[in-house]
């Protein structure tokens, strides 16, 4: 989904309080100046997904807000372990985290958890490739829906996996109950405080990606880190002047 988004797109906002983002009060100095780019994942596999169809309508709005957008469709992506890196699906999977600088992750709440389907998508993305580190310092949203009342448990833990991931995940969510009455047969979300939190959410993601994507390197260069790297290099040259 790359297309541009515009207000007419979005029958459910207010098109008077709805305001586009000024990057010019966010970006660094050394900003890349391209859109931001979002990976948006989702945890289910049903026909009519609303995990689904919950990420489209954030890739929606996240457009209309400026950003590039690419939904990974977890179909066909194997168990982690059970497979090599680059099984098609997983290769996809990786490139996409690299390509983004920030993403949105959206499960349903299954047995009180996130689902298998999504925590597989993020085993899947490893803490380096090499010298790169495919989601250290990029941003994250974390949403949920479920077929009862409202619930934080996936959200909850896909926070403490985007902290494990050394992502920057951002103060706001989204939980959206009894999903299946909160979007019509068009699939698409009817109007409601929770789909106005959606666009809370969405709005929040792409001021903090502005924010974070220019001095990323920056935010997450560490004392721990450039210590290792100094006794890596020393042992080297040492070994060298043997």
């Amino acid at each position: 989904m790359t297309d541009r988004v515009t207000a007419l797109d979005l029958p459910n906002i207010d098109p008077e309080q709805i305001r586009p983002i000024d990057s010019s009060l966010l970006a660094a100095d050394g900003d890349p100046g391209h859109p931001p780019r979002i990976l948006l994942l989702y945890g289910s596999l049903r026909e009519r997904s609303y995990s689904r169809l919950a990420a489209e309508e954030a890739a929606r709005l996240l457009q209309y807000f400026g950003a590039e957008t690419r939904i990974f469709s977890p179909e066909g992506l194997p168990l982690p372990d059970g497979a090599p890196v680059d099984h098609p699906k997983v290769a996809e999977l990786r490139d996409l985290a690299q390509w983004s600088e920030g993403m949105v992750w959206v499960s349903p709440e299954r047995h009180g958890a996130m689902t298998g389907i999504m925590k597989a998508q993020i085993d899947w993305l490893p803490l380096s490739l090499g010298a790169v580190r495919p989601t250290q310092g990029k941003t994250l949203a974390v949403m949920e829906v479920s077929g009862g009342s409202q619930s934080f448990n996936a959200v909850n833990q896909m926070r403490i996996l985007g902290r494990w991931m050394r992502m920057v995940t951002i103060p706001n969510q989204s939980s959206v109950p009894k999903a299946f009455a909160e979007f019509d047969e068009a699939g698409r979300m009817k109007p409601s405080p929770y789909y106005n939190r959606i666009v809370d959410v969405m709005e929040e993601l792409v001021k903090f990606t502005f924010m974070v994507r220019g001095r990323s390197s920056y935010l997450v260069d560490r004392y721990s880190e450039r210590v290792e790297s100094a006794e890596a290099l020393s042992k080297r040259v040492n070994q060298r002047s043997i």
